[in-house]
Order: C-alpha cells, then sequence, then structure tokens
C-alpha cells in the first residue's frame, strides 16, 4: 500500500526572521522527502508520485504482501486440516497473506463467504466448489472485479474458470475397480458378484469423474452386478451407512464389494459391516478415497481393502504457488505465469489444468506409502509399541 502524503500550510502569524527560517527548512526538507518517495520505485510497481496523482498501479510491488483466499467446501473429513495447512504455509513462505474460509457443504455459505472474499480485497481466490454446477457466476463475479479463480480438487461445469489444480479423480475410481477385481481374483477365483457404488455429492464433477472410473471397470466385466449407484448430499457418512445398511437387508447380506468416493463414506460403509459382522476384508471388499487416518488404521487391520491417497501437500501447495503467482502478475495470461499439464474442457471452457498424483494404499503397501513417504507414522497407523 502506498503512503500518500498530503502537505498544508503553515502559517503562525509572526513575521520575524526566526520563523520564516524555520518555516524554510520546514519545506525544503519535505521537498526531499518528497523527491526520494517519486524517485523509489519497486520493480514491477508504482512510485508514490503515481498513487498521489491517484493513477492505479500496474502491477504490485514484489516486497508487498499480496492477499489471497482459500475457500474449502468444508472442513468435515480430516484431510482439509491438512489442505488448510500445507496451502497457508506455502503461501505465507511466499510472502502472501491468505484469507481461509470453509463452508460446511453449503453452497449459499460458500457464496457469502466468497463475495467476503472479494471485499476484503482477496486478488485470487483458490475455490473448491460445493455446488460444481452453479459455482462459475461466482468465478464471474471475481472476474469482472479483476480477481482470477483457481479451481481446486473439483473441477467446476459449464462455466468459466481461469486454471484448476485436481487429482485425476477419474483415476482414483479406476484404481479403486482394479484393487476391486484383485480382491475377487483373490478371494473367489473369479470376477463375479454383486457390487454397490457410494458415490458423493449429487451433481458434483469430482464425484462423477471417480464414478465413472469405477464404473468403467464395472461395466467391463460382465460377471459383476452393479446393486446400488447412490449419490449422498453432503458427501455424508451417516448418509453413506443408511444406504450400506439397506443394500445389506435387501440382498440378505450377500453383497461383495462397496465402492466409495471418499474415506468418510467408507467409515460408513464399514460401519454398517460391522453391525452385521462383516467388517473383514476377506467377506467384502471396501475402498475409500483420501487417506483419512481411521481410514488406513481400517486397511492395516483388514477391514478396509484400498484407500486411495490423493496426496494432500503437493495437491495444496500448487495451488498456492499458483494463487501467489498470479496475484503477483495480475495482467499477465495465466500459461505465462505458471506451467499447466493440459486443457480439460468442462463444458464451457478449456482450463488450463494441473494435475498431481494419486497412490492406491493397500495392507501390503501402506508401510512404503503413506507411512514411508511420512504421511503418517507407524504409531498412528498401528498404536504404540507396534
Amino acid at each position: 500500500m502506498h503512503r500518500i502524503v498530503r502537505t498544508g500550510f503553515i502559517s503562525s502569524g509572526h513575521s520575524n526572521s526566526r520563523a520564516r527560517l524555520l518555516a524554510s527548512l520546514l519545506v525544503a526538507g519535505l521537498s526531499v522527502a518528497l523527491a526520494a518517495g517519486c524517485g523509489k520505485k519497486e520493480e514491477g510497481g508504482a512510485t508514490d508520485q503515481t498513487a498521489d496523482k491517484g493513477e492505479p498501479a500496474a502491477t504490485p510491488k514484489q516486497d508487498d504482501k499480496v492477499k489471497i483466499g482459500f475457500l474449502l467446501k468444508t472442513m468435515q473429513e480430516e484431510r482439509y486440516q491438512r489442505d488448510k495447512k500445507a496451502f497457508i504455509d506455502k503461501a505465507e513462505s511466499m510472502g502472501a497473506e491468505v484469507i481461509f474460509e470453509s463452508a460446511n457443504n453449503n453452497a449459499q455459505t460458500q457464496l457469502a463467504k466468497f463475495e467476503t472474499m472479494l471485499a476484503q480485497g482477496a486478488k485470487v481466490i483458490v475455490l473448491q466448489p460445493v455446488d460444481t454446477g452453479t459455482a462459475g457466476n461466482m468465478v464471474r463475479k471475481a472476474n469482472e472485479e479483476g480477481v482470477k479463480v483457481v479451481g481446486y480438487d473439483s473441477m467446476l461445469v459449464n462455466g468459466p474458470l481461469d486454471v484448476m489444480v485436481m487429482q485425476d479423480s477419474w483415476a482414483v475410481g479406476k484404481l479403486q475397480g482394479e484393487a476391486m477385481l484383485a480382491w475377487f481374483q483373490a478371494t473367489k477365483g473369479k470376477v463375479e458378484g454383486k457390487v454397490a457404488l457410494i458415490m458423493g455429492q449429487p451433481g458434483d464433477s469430482n464425484a462423477k469423474a471417480m464414478s465413472e472410473g469405477a464404473l468403467e471397470i464395472i461395466k467391463a466385466n460382465p460377471g459383476l452386478e452393479l446393486v446400488a449407484e447412490q449419490s449422498h448430499e453432503g458427501w455424508a457418512p451417516d448418509k453413506a451407512m443408511a444406504t450400506a445398511e439397506n443394500v445389506l437387508t435387501k440382498f440378505s447380506n450377500e453383497v461383495d464389494a462397496f465402492i466409495c468416493n471418499n474415506s468418510g463414506m467408507a467409515r460408513g460403509v464399514i460401519s454398517a459391516l460391522k453391525a452385521q459382522g462383516m467388517d473383514d476384508t476377506t467377506k467384502v471388499f471396501v475402498a475409500g478415497s483420501d487417506a483419512d487416518l481411521v481410514n488406513i488404521q481400517y486397511v492395516a487391520q483388514g477391514k478396509q481393502t484400498v484407500e486411495i491417497w490423493k496426496k494432500i501437500n503437493p495437491l495444496a501447495e500448487k495451488a498456492a504457488e499458483v494463487a501467489v503467482m498470479l496475484a503477483k502478475s495480475p495482467d499477465k495470461p495465466v500459461k505465462e505465469v505458471v506451467q499447466t499439464d493440459r486443457d480439460i474442457n468442462n463444458g464451457q471452457v478449456d482450463v488450463p489444468t494441473i494435475v498431481t498424483p494419486v497412490v492406491a494404499v493397500t495392507k501390503d503397501n501402506l508401510d512404503a506409502t503413506v507411512i514411508g513417504e511420512g504421511f503418517y507414522t507407524k504409531e498412528q497407523v498401528y498404536g504404540e509399541g507396534n
């Protein structure tokens, strides 16, 4: 922020030479200060003289703190504490100030918090939309005010978006499906049985992509019968548990596999299985995604077969890096500021996209993955003394 110096006339009402000398010295000193201020110009920034004239700066000063927003759809899952910390740490290390909010999976709450971020002067907002179908309206509003929006984790559809940072959600479902095929071969000697697909928020592009990855595997194997394909408001674990209970009741507990779009819903399914004495991966296949600690513990304990680890730090840190870089170069096109992996069409525009890695975690590789890479400690996963 430029400091604007205002000057006025000093009238002492005296005519003696001492007063005149003092006035002359004050004026001379102020002139020197103003000249120094006008002459001092940081790279990429406007001078104080430009600010005094009311002319806008072309770009922020490199040593100024840019303000960015980070707006998640929820903090319901454990993973989001990691998203928040990794993002803020990275952004602050690059000299940015972060406004953080979450929306409790409520689209209207998210809209209000988004508008507040704009009012607070965020230069870039990183947005994980609650409603991927309507979030484009927020982006339009931001763009009208000269603010860029970085999509995070869930791609909004049929609307504008400046750039996207995400994991390959389709690959998440594909990895779950492939793990299921391996499980059928190992436990039954053939790929044949009943499968339930436990999906997230209705209409959510992330839930849709993950489900499509799994469905491609299911449909390619005629021995598999899809007995449920159910969405769940708010990705709620209790609603997923109710769905699992209903499916188990309907098919007299003869359901072989549950593929879930996230960790929380997988926990809901496992709660339903536990009530029937079926929370055992030798009896029922369960797949989740997000790598919440409880789910990784379930994998270690043999209650859950596979959990997809969507690596949080690379995702959050890359989003923070992109946001800060864009905030520091507001007049440049996105592709001149950041390197992207591909363009993905969201139904309206081709969105420059950066994709971060996902890993299937099983009992066989969890020591080498989530523990070996420092996501969790051995004590956290197996308990003290193990």
